[in-house]
């Protein structure tokens, strides 16, 4: 099977934990149409089998079905499944997924098949119940990370990247695989990506994926570096051993359209799919996957330690100091400081998110940043490796939570962005990505104001970065004058002190506005970038992940 099918990776926000379930638009229906079990001639074709399997103790054979049986489906030249079909299709899958990962299913794992209709009716909460509140904290945080401009809602945005992709998801809570049909009438099902799923409920058994704080974007693309990587790497097995030895139901090869995301968005949930597969392997060592259930116990800390398995990095603690005047406060949502720590993942994906387009410069160059075999992205990079800790508070005035427009809620909102380096060497590499990525937004530097630069157009305002040692503190306000209402002592008086000391190179010609070697004009928003990341989207399914958080 082609490793490069059309699945595209999303991230969907609603409860506690909900991890994911993708195929490719099918229904999944139940025991053979003959009535038959799978089992050719009464028997198993495999040989040294115990004569009294069960489900709960014999790894590779789920009610009745051992991971090798042959099924009726198998033989069709399509990959539809009827509805008297799905519970043998499914057990069997369960028995495959046992097989390769060593572990037993406690319990049977529900699969339903719905209608994109019904899905989208189901999960219009997960978007049009967000308060305002928690509306105003998301448009603050997307904008600092230039990912949604002042003109756009970042929940609008989110939903238009997460709620059209969407296949299907499985949910702890019900522990229940949901099919995410666009065709109910015929659907065709996908056995590898049902094997995914599969296994996040086989993780949810053993070692329970709601007990894990998300509380932040860090936080929950740390567990996922685990979660996902555990997962990528049984999906690629089974995907193997259905091109080398099992019989399997799997839908052909869809065209792969260009794809239309938000591509800082897209780069900040993608990194755990991305990097968690190595991080897997550094924890197997091999074939043994001891060390893979013990990281349950002990999970990564940040998304550094996904980039760079073995490499420990707790997150330093950080308490943003309140020091805004009495016009000022520290925002507060659901009862708590709106803060958010984005992570050295999210770090990346502000610096690189412009790589995608071949006629925008990028902080980090495409060249740097997108993987050499084409199969991903390279989320260890000079501008953030030192990354040891962020948190990014929220500040607004009075007028900014008596309004309901949030873009009008925005312009009387700020932020101090407090960031925590290993050394006072990595502070200094992330403040002249910083500056450049300022510079890229035609920031003018104020004159008479120590480090401090405003932006006009679409990430309006003023901004002060300070470094003093190993912290740089980023802080932003709607106007120069605000700064320091904002945050005592920004933007004070005086030359700047901070320049960028090592950039990378400008982009070269054959980036910008190149010509491919037909001679033709490169298609804008479809060159080598963006060939590189439809790669990297069809190596994964489409992902919904519930993580207790209302944002992502």
């Amino acid at each position: 099977m082609n490793a490069t099918r059309t699945r595209l990776l999303v991230v969907l926000v609603a409860m506690v934990t909900m991890l994911t379930v993708a195929a490719a638009g099918g229904a999944v229906p139940g025991v053979l149409s003959d009535g038959s079990t799978g089992v050719e001639n009464g028997e198993s074709a495999a040989v040294d089998r115990p004569n009294d399997p069960t489900t709960e103790d014999t790894v590779g054979y789920v009610e009745g079905y051992w991971h090798d049986d042959e099924l009726a489906v198998d033989e069709r030249d399509d990959a539809v499944v009827e509805d008297d079909e799905l519970e043998a299709v499914v057990y069997r899958s369960m028995a495959r997924v046992e097989e390769i990962r060593g572990l037993t299913f406690d319990d049977e794992v529900p699969v339903e098949v719905i209608s994109r209709e019904e899905f989208q009716e189901q999960n219009d909460a997960v978007f049009t119940d967000v308060n305002g509140e928690e509306r105003l904290q998301s448009n603050v945080n997307k904008e600092a990370l230039f990912a949604v401009d002042r003109s756009t809602d970042a929940t609008d945005e989110q939903e238009a990247l997460y709620g059209g992709a969407v296949d299907g998801y499985y949910q702890p809570s019900t522990n229940q695989v949901v099919i995410v049909s666009d065709n109910p009438e015929t659907p065709e099902l996908d056995e590898v990506i049902l094997g995914h799923e599969l296994l996040h409920a086989l993780q949810d058994q053993h070692f329970d994926l709601s007990s894990y704080d998300r509380e932040t974007i860090d936080q929950d693309n740390a567990k996922n570096g685990l979660i996902e990587g555990d997962a990528v790497r049984v999906e690629t097995e089974y995907e193997e051993r259905c091109a080398a030895e099992w019989d399997c139901t799997l839908p052909d090869d869809a065209a792969m359209e260009p794809p239309e995301l938000n591509w800082v968005l897209y780069t900040t949930v993608f990194q755990p799919y991305n990097d968690g597969p190595d991080y897997v392997d550094h924890l197997r060592g091999g074939d043994d996957w001891d060390g893979v259930d013990a990281a349950y116990d002990d999970p990564p800390a940040s998304s550094s330690e996904v980039i760079r398995p073995g490499e420990d990095r707790t997150p330093v603690d950080i308490e943003v100091e309140d020091r805004s005047n009495d016009e000022w406060r520290q925002f507060e949502a659901d009862g708590e400081v709106a803060s958010e720590t984005y992570g050295e993942a999210g770090l990346v994906a502000m610096f690189a998110g412009d790589a995608h387009d071949r006629n925008q410069p990028s902080v980090i160059d495409r060249e740097e940043f997108f993987a050499e075999d084409l199969q991903g992205y390279d989320y260890d990079q000079p501008y953030t490796d030192g990354w040891a800790g962020d948190e990014l508070v929220t500040y607004v005035t009075d007028e900014a939570t008596e309004t309901d427009d949030p873009a009008a809620a925005a312009e009387h909102a700020g932020y101090v962005w407090q960031t925590e380096w290993t050394s006072s060497e990595d502070s200094q590499q992330f403040v002249d990505g910083y500056l450049q990525l300022l510079d890229l937004h035609d920031a003018e530097a104020v004159d008479g104001h120590q480090d401090t630069y405003v932006i006009d157009d679409e990430f309006p305002g003023a901004y002060h970065v300070d470094r003093d040692g190993e912290t740089v503190t980023i802080v932003r306000a709607p106007s120069v004058d605000e700064l320091p209402n904002v945050d005592a002592g920004a933007a004070p008086e005086g030359e700047d002190t901070l320049e960028i000391e090592d950039a990378d190179p400008e982009p070269s010609d054959d980036d910008v506005g190149a010509e491919s070697d037909d001679g033709s004009d490169t298609i804008p928003g479809f060159g080598v970038p963006v060939a590189v990341a439809v790669v990297a989207i069809a190596l994964f399914a489409v992902r919904v992940r519930n993580v207790g958080r209302k944002q992502p």
